[in-house]
């Protein structure tokens, strides 16, 4: 069971940023490559370049590639779900 709960926490760190959470809302619309994420969201390629690397490393997104492209993609719907109740909460907590 601590081993469970030591995953469950690597994940939510994993979502702790804001930053992090809107790449994922937007790859929950369509996979992606880091350029137009990076001009979606108004942050700097290499700074989303990170924020994914720390996702992929979580299991949250995976990447395919395609020539000299990587296009990202949420890796299953659970992550969806989990962003989407998270936003969902915090709205009605507020």
């Amino acid at each position: 069971m601590t081993e469970d709960l030591e995953a469950a926490a690597e994940l939510f760190k994993a979502l702790s940023s804001a930053s992090r959470l809107r790449l994922l809302t937007m790859l929950t619309e369509a996979p992606a490559t880091v350029g137009r994420l990076a001009e979606a969201s108004s942050l700097s390629q290499p700074l989303v370049s990170q924020h994914l690397r720390t996702l992929r490393a979580a299991g949250l997104v995976s990447v395919q590639r395609e020539g000299r492209e990587a296009r990202y993609e949420i890796a299953d719907l659970h992550v969806a779900h989990i962003v989407a109740d998270a936003v969902q909460h915090a709205l009605e907590s507020a």
